[in-house]
């Protein structure tokens, strides 16, 4: 298990792919929209990745809502402001759906041999976030924590660890950490005793993974999160005590790449922050520039961590079964009658 996790083209393996692939120091692979055409294609593709490195983690964003990258032959999971809203309604059966969501999350995508996606999100919508929004359960900590929770009961149910993002917080501010750069002026007290509650409760639940935001916390540190070793060291694992896995978000975000220019660079202060595995997508061949320059020796404590995260088959003692099919087929239903409210 190695440092990187990187993209791939299309919906088949390039040469370039399994070059990229074959490198030491990748030890992971995510999945987007443009590398899905329906179940049957996703298996095949997911199957020749593994032909060229077996224990490769295999990810994707599939939170619900407008960030779900596999749809056709996919339930479309609801957006999380729409557990919220029931929850406000009834909280039982808000807190019922939600465990079922991350149930059937890791269900389908256990079918096609994904390990895990990067869910759920834990930021509070404090109304403001151009990119946060509905992706956010709610406006309140409570209510986060309980849905996330749930949500996190059933991906684990389904053998499928959960990742907790976007740490410490990314739901007060406008920007858009994809497109540009993004500043939090808050003071460190108004984030602690906020957006870090969640991720504190979470990490006592022994959420498997967190992910750091690009945005600048100014009044803590002027470097983006992922790539600070006061919110990776010193508040996410010794703070709150986290001993999971920390993925970077994306080093090709606008973000990061305003930060450091030189993408080695880049990923290198990211590994030295404290991120277990770094992202890097959509970068074309700035990828095969890193892999022939960046030198990182992982040590065996995170690698350990990373290889906490592959999908557990066996935890779901109904896999398979007549049973876990019908199961399923209930929980559509019951999600399509929401959608259709």
């Amino acid at each position: 298990m190695t440092c990187l996790m990187i993209d791939i083209e299309s919906i088949e393996l390039s040469q370039n792919d399994e070059k990229r692939l074959q490198n030491k120091l990748v030890g992971g692979v995510i999945l987007f929209s443009r590398n899905y055409k329906n179940k049957k294609q996703i298996k095949s593709l997911i199957t020749s990745i593994r032909k060229v490195k077996k224990n490769i983690l295999i990810a994707v964003d599939h939170e619900g809502g407008r960030v779900q990258r596999f749809r056709e032959e996919f339930t479309l999971i609801p957006e999380m402001a729409l557990l919220g809203q029931i929850y406000d309604h009834n909280k039982k059966e808000g807190l019922e759906i939600a465990k079922l969501c991350g149930w059937l999350i890791a269900k389908e995508l256990a079918e096609c041999d994904v390990d895990f996606s990067f869910t759920p999100v834990l930021d509070i919508n404090f109304g403001s976030s151009s990119v946060i929004g509905d992706r956010s359960f709610h406006q309140e900590i409570k209510p986060i924590v309980e849905l996330a929770s749930s949500l996190s009961d059933g991906l684990k149910s389904g053998g499928m660890q959960s990742i907790g993002k976007h740490f410490p917080g990314h739901g007060y501010i406008l920007e858009d950490t994809h497109l540009e750069v993004a500043m939090d002026n808050r003071s460190y007290e108004d984030i602690h005793n906020q957006d870090m509650r969640v991720f504190d409760e979470l990490i006592k639940k022994n959420m498997g993974g967190v992910m750091p935001s690009h945005v600048i916390y100014l009044s803590c540190d002027q470097k983006p999160a992922g790539f600070s070793e006061f919110w990776l060291k010193e508040q996410l694992r010794g703070l709150l005590n986290f001993k999971g896995a920390i993925f970077s978000d994306d080093m090709g975000m606008r973000a990061a790449q305003i930060f450091e220019e030189n993408i080695v660079l880049r990923v290198k202060k990211a590994l030295e922050a404290g991120c277990d595995m770094v992202l890097v997508c959509n970068q074309g061949g700035k990828i095969d520039f890193l892999l022939e320059n960046l030198e990182w020796n992982q040590d065996l404590v995170s690698i350990k961590r990373l290889l906490a995260m592959r999908r557990d088959d066996a935890r779901d003692n109904i896999h398979d079964s007549v049973a876990e099919n019908e199961r399923a087929e209930d929980i559509k239903k019951i999600l399509l009658k929401l959608r259709n409210q």
